[in-house]
Order: C-alpha cells, then structure tokens, then sequence
C-alpha cells in the first residue's frame, strides 16, 4: 500500500470533514448529512459516508475522498493537502518529489516565513525595544497570558530585521517579494512591510499563521490598522480572526459572537466567553458568513456600539441572512452594548458574566432593525408605523414556515403598533407554507433489488468474488438501470486488489456517478457480515426470474411444435422444461 492509500485508510474521513461541518447523523446507518461548504443551501444536501469514506453534495455535485475535501475546503494542492492531513493525524510523511510541485513549495515557503515572522514579532514584544507596546498591553488590561495565546508581537520600527532574517533562511527574492511580508524598492532591495506596530497573526482555520493586521503605536500614524496583502495563503474575505480556536466553543455554545476588531476577540476571549470571532479589517463576506454557518446556524452580532458600529451591523444582516438555514434564520440577533462601548470595553468594565447575560438576552435582529426605524420614522404616526412595517415585511417575508412566519409578523405588529388583525390577513393571503425539504440521495429510478445488489457488492469482496461471476451468465442485468456500474465493479474485481469507492466513482460515466452516490447514500445500509447472504438472496431471485422466464419461453415453443405436429421436438423442450428447478 502506497502511502497516499495509506494516509486515507487511517483517517476518518467523518472526523476530518466534521471539523469543518456540521455533520448530523441521518438516520442508523454510516451516512452524516450537513450544509455544503462548497456552495450557499439553505437546507442540507451535503452527505459523507463513513463505510465508503467518501462525501457527496446533492446540490452542487462536489464530492470525493477526504483528500479532495482537504484540496477543496484549504484551497491547497493535492501534496499540501496530504501533507495536511499527515501532520494533523500524526503520520510521518515520506521525503518523495512527488508530494511537491513548485505551486506547492511556494505555498510551503510562505507559510514557513509567517511562522518564521510571528516567532520574531513575539522576540521583539519581549525585549527592551517592546517596552511601549507592552505599556499599551498593559493599558489596555492584556494579560501576559493572553499575549502569548495570540501570539502578539512587535514589528521593528528600522524596516530591515524581518527582510534581513528572511534573506538569511535562504529565501529568494520571488519568494520574499509573493509573501506580502516585505516590500520592493525601484532599485530592486526589500524592506519590512510592518513598522513599529503591535503585530497581530491571523491563522487559517487549520491554525496555521497566514498573515498580520498591524495597528500603530505613533500618534497620529495613519492606517491606524495595517493587514497583510492578499497572497496565495491568505484571502482576506475567506479568513475570520480567532476561527481556529473559536469554531469548538461555537459548536458547543451553538451560537457565534461576531465582533469587529482583534483587541475586541482577544479581550472577550481571555475573560472565558471562547466562542467569538471578528472580520479580518474587512466588511463581511458571504464565505466568512459561511465558514461560521459551517458550525452554527445562529449567529450574535456585536460590533462596536457607536454609530458606524450600528451602520455595519444594519449592513451586515442582509448578507447573513442569506447564508442561514430559512428554518432558523431569524435567530439571528444583535447586541448594542451601554454607552457606546465595545466589546473589549464593556468586558473589562462589568465582567464576563454580565457580558454573557446581555448576549443571552440581545434581541432578535427584526427587532432590533425595528428600533433602528424609530430615528427614521415617526411611530407617533400612523404613517411611520406603516413605513417601518413596510421595511420589515421583505425579512419576515424570508421565514419559510406558515406557522412560524405568521408568529413572528403578529409579533412584531404588536412591537410597532400596527394592528396585527390586518397582518395576519396579509399572510393568509400570501403561498402557503414554504418549508424547505431536504436534498438527498435520489434512488426512486433504481429497482429495489438492484439497489440491494450493489449495496452488497460494494460492501462485501467475499460477496462480489462469488457473485459476480455467477451475474455474468444471466441476462437480466444486461436490462439493468446499472448495468455500466456492475460492468465496472466486475473489470476492476478481476484485476485484483482493494476496491474503493472512490476509484469506482472515478470510472463512471456521469449518469452512472449519479446513479452509485444515490445508491451509496441512500438509508440502506449493509454491513460486511450480512452482505455475502444480501448478495446470494439477490442473485437466487433473480436466477428463479431466469428460469421462469426460461420456463414460459420453452412452453410458447412446446405450444409452437404441437401445432406444427413436431412431437419430437416438443417431447424434447417438455423435457428440458421438466428438468428446470422450481426454486
């Protein structure tokens, strides 16, 4: 076994995926179902088998080993995602070329210069020269604890300690330049992107460092935050600061803080409360919203309390919206703290039990926007009243169940003072319910004993070593619905070796994909031990539906020489007829 087969054997594929969806059992048998990360759904499509360890979106189609998933969720090549998987499970990896391809080592190199970056942005936080960035720390309640969990730093204020110390590891200028570390002089020398700021990594979700914000330390110093450049580690719109070590908590907690800045993570964070994350100095995004909606369906919205903070939360809810499941989108909530304070702030001042009490109390975001409308309507009237209504119905509108929307409109009609007899008529008029289904394996076209069939036959070797051979004398599965994926598990039985989903799946016609993941994913397990007797009860029906069939053709023959008066012939086929088992 080679050590890609190697690496796949040893590793739940359920257990890796599920560090990056939420993944719920569906039904008793080996398949999990969750949303795709791959594309926006709102109800899941998204299913991974733990016996063929394999996944498969119902919606999008994407679908594949865990290698491929590791490939598609990192947006890293085939060897970093082995490399990946390898040092995450413990594996040793073997020093061969071909796990390494250029686009590969740059990717390698880069995220070495991070780590090598963040190691002496830390040096310096701790030497004499970090002594103001350690009184603003300090100011700001940071503890020394917490400066190492986050790994702060300091950058050198002369723009060459980073550039030097790089050049010394050996990396080369095309390196150093695609890192986004270092800048370019016109007469081709590299200094220090980061200047005497204190220095904050940003980790991907797997934890590794993929860039930096910086935020200034001079009065007066514009920007006041600096980020890292877009490189080929680091997207800004895909990255939420703190998701790595935040994305267990929020599974646990079931519910996500979302706030603005690092200070406000790391000050929320290091008073105990572990589920919170922030944008990384960017407006929100539908990928950030998704790697969110990957562990929780429910998200609390904190961003700073004063006016812009307020205009970005507004901003931020169509978008999120979008991304939540409609069945429990409106558990999306807002949370405006006292005073204008932000989170750090407001956790210093009054401790992280009253935080978390106003987080368990913040209001449903449709409320909230409700407020929002009383600076811009008067409710005193009853035209305001009306306009506020009107704005509100569009996110009401979105709830899927008849139910629950008609809940929630008479609700808030009574929050905003419109007489809620005339909502509810509204709604009554509006389609009925709108809940959503959800996507699966479509197996409706497939006879139920061919079904059975190649369940066993992909569970079993035992199965497929004695059945499929005794299939090949029947005429029946030529007339099978899947024909093409019996004639592929037979060629690959005969060469011998381990047959895996995956390499089955790689063989198909597209139709014939569709065909076996419907099939797979379908809520009919068979497990090794039964699947030989599955197997043999299958192939014995349809050898008695051979015979039978056999049986009525020689007695149309028999029928056929007696009236030509061929009563040898008939004698003969009476006979074969006579000698043909019953069962």
């Amino acid at each position: 076994m080679d050590f890609v087969e190697h690496l796949k054997s040893s590793v739940d594929i359920v257990k890796t995926i599920g560090e990056y969806v939420r993944l719920k059992r569906a039904g008793a048998g080996p398949r999990y179902a969750g949303l795709c990360p791959f594309h926006t759904e709102k109800t899941p499509s998204f299913s991974v088998h733990s016996t063929h360890q394999f996944y498969k979106c119902f919606g999008c189609g994407a679908g594949g080993d865990v290698l491929k998933f590791i490939m598609e969720i990192e947006r890293v090549t085939f060897p970093e995602a082995l490399k990946l998987l390898a040092e995450r499970n413990g594996i040793p990896i073997p020093k061969r070329a071909e796990y390494s391809d250029p686009a590969s080592q740059l990717r390698g190199a880069l995220f070495a210069m991070h780590e090598i970056a963040a190691a002496v942005f830390e040096a310096n936080l701790k030497s004499p020269a970090g002594a103001q960035a350690r009184a603003y720390l300090a100011q700001r309640a940071v503890s020394a604890e917490s400066c190492a969990e986050f790994g702060l730093g300091l950058s050198d204020s002369g723009g060459q300690q980073l550039t030097r110390t790089l050049q010394q590891k050996g990396y080369t200028a095309d390196q150093l330049e695609k890192s986004g570390l270092v800048l370019r002089r016109q007469d081709g020398s590299f200094f220090d992107r980061f200047r005497g700021r204190l220095m904050f990594p940003i980790h991907n979700e797997s934890g590794k460092v993929i860039g930096f914000g910086g935020r200034a330390l001079a009065a007066g110093e514009e920007p006041k935050y600096l980020n890292s450049p877009e490189t080929e580690v680091y997207r800004k719109s895909y990255v939420l600061y703190n998701l790595h070590r935040a994305k267990e908590a929020i599974r646990r907690d079931d519910h996500a803080i979302l706030v603005e800045g690092y200070m406000d993570v790391i000050g929320v964070y290091s008073a105990g409360i572990r589920n919170v994350v922030a944008s990384c100095g960017t407006a929100l995004t539908h990928t950030q919203v998704d790697a969110i909606g990957r562990h929780s369906t429910r998200v609390i919205v904190n961003l700073d309390g004063d006016a812009a903070g307020s205009g970005a939360a507004e901003r931020s809810m169509p978008l999120i919206l979008q991304q939540l499941q409609p069945e429990t989108f409106y558990h999306l909530r807002v949370l405006e703290l006292d005073g204008g304070l932000d989170p750090d702030e407001y956790v210093k001042h009054y401790g992280a039990d009253a935080y978390r009490a106003r987080t368990n109390a913040a209001p449903s975001f449709l409320h909230w926007l409700a407020d929002r409308c009383r600076s811009r309507f008067d409710w005193h009237e009853v035209e305001g009243r009306l306009d506020t209504w009107k704005f509100l119905l569009p996110y009401i509108e979105r709830i899927p169940a008849k139910l629950e929307r008609a809940a929630v409109a008479s609700d808030l009609a009574s929050h905003v003072g419109v007489d809620s007899r005339v909502v509810l008529e509204q709604f009554r008029n509006l389609s009925g319910s709108r809940t959503a289904k959800t996507n699966g394996p479509k197996t409706s076209s497939v006879p139920g004993i061919e079904r059975l069939l190649l369940n066993a036959l992909l569970a079993s070797r035992e199965a497929r070593a004695e059945v499929l051979p005794r299939l090949r004398q029947l005429a029946a599965p030529q007339n099978f619905v899947t024909r093409g994926i019996l004639e592929t598990l037979d060629a690959m039985s005969d060469s011998g070796g381990a047959l895996r989903y995956g390499d089955i799946e790689a063989r198909l016609a597209d139709s014939d994909k569709a065909l076996l993941s419907g099939i797979a994913f379908a809520d009919e397990e068979c497990k090794a031990e039964t699947a030989w007797n599955q197997a043999k009860q299958c192939l014995q029906v349809l050898e008695g539906q051979e015979r039978e069939l056999r049986r009525d053709a020689l007695r149309r023959e028999i029928s056929a020489a007696e009236r030509d008066g061929d009563m040898e012939r008939a004698l003969r086929l009476t006979d074969e007829l006579n000698r043909l088992p019953r069962r």
